[in-house]
């Protein structure tokens, strides 16, 4: 805003004599004029107060400044040896040393002796807690080692059955073969794990698949088992879960016969009912 003028000194009226003006109106005038001086200076002040010293400081949100830098990528020999912390407490059942590896980013796949994953060595020492630590982290449950064993198919065929529940809750592949060419019902029928061939046929594995040996459950459970009660139960659950009586071995001999030969009396009697 401009400021208002001054008077000029000189404040006759026309035509009038000089110091003869009435005091009066030019006090009025005088008066007014500061007072205009008076508003213009409390404006100034006014905006000068209003205007800060300096520019606010306004906080980056751009995606740049809100993401967190990354962290360094580790090297090989540092993944190397965070992998060979898995493989151990795996191992060793170390379940706690096992979770601390996969929060790190160790790799759950890595390879470590005769092709293993961590999941497999666990398995393979019925080390339940870890097993089931690295499945519930992801771990593959159908990953093979170099002699066609998964944590799935070896728990079938040893009778881990607490792993095996876990391997079939999270995607086990029922069609899955070992390096004989039998689903893991097979090597759990031949060394007489009847929980575990019943939780086998419960899932849906095929009871009438047939190996490279030209053998189904049925065959092992009988060729290779010693005629025991329990591979009689074996037998008869197999049975029960839609095994075939009438399929030929691989010599063209019927499951009956293969029992009866070994003088498995009570085998043929389970297998006469059916």
């Amino acid at each position: 805003m401009p400021d208002t003028p001054l008077p000029p000194c000189d404040t006759r009226p026309p035509g009038g004599v000089p110091g003869h003006e009435d005091a009066a109106p030019l006090r009025e005038r005088a008066a007014g004029a500061i007072a205009g001086l008076g508003v213009t200076a409390l404006l100034l002040a006014g905006c000068t107060a209003s205007a800060p010293d300096s520019a606010p400081a306004v906080a980056d949100t751009s995606p740049a400044a809100a993401a967190p830098s990354p962290a360094s990528p580790r090297t090989e020999a540092e993944m190397t040896a965070l992998n060979s912390r898995l493989f151990d407490a795996a191992t060793t059942g170390d379940a706690t040393a096992v979770r601390v590896a996969i929060a790190e980013g160790a790799d759950l796949e890595a390879r470590g002796s005769g092709g293993m994953t961590a999941l497999i060595a666990a398995t393979k020492g019925n080390r339940i807690d870890a097993a089931l630590a690295l499945i519930d982290a992801g771990a593959d449950v159908n990953a093979k080692d170099d002699i066609v064993d998964s944590a799935y198919l070896y728990a079938g065929a040893r009778g881990h059955d607490e792993i095996l529940r876990a391997t079939l809750a999270h995607g086990a592949d029922l069609r899955s073969t070992n390096r004989f060419g039998g689903t893991a019902l097979i090597p759990a029928s031949e060394r007489g794990h009847l929980g575990t061939v019943k939780i086998l046929l419960a899932a849906g594995v095929d009871p009438n698949h047939v190996n490279n040996l030209h053998w189904t459950a049925l065959h092992e459970a009988i060729v290779l088992g010693d005629g025991s009660q329990t591979y009689v139960d074996i037998v008869r659950t197999l049975i029960a879960g839609g095994a075939d009586v009438t399929i030929r071995d691989g010599d063209g001999v019927l499951p009956r016969d293969l029992a009866a030969s070994r003088g498995y009396r009570d085998i043929v009697a389970v297998i006469d009912k059916a």
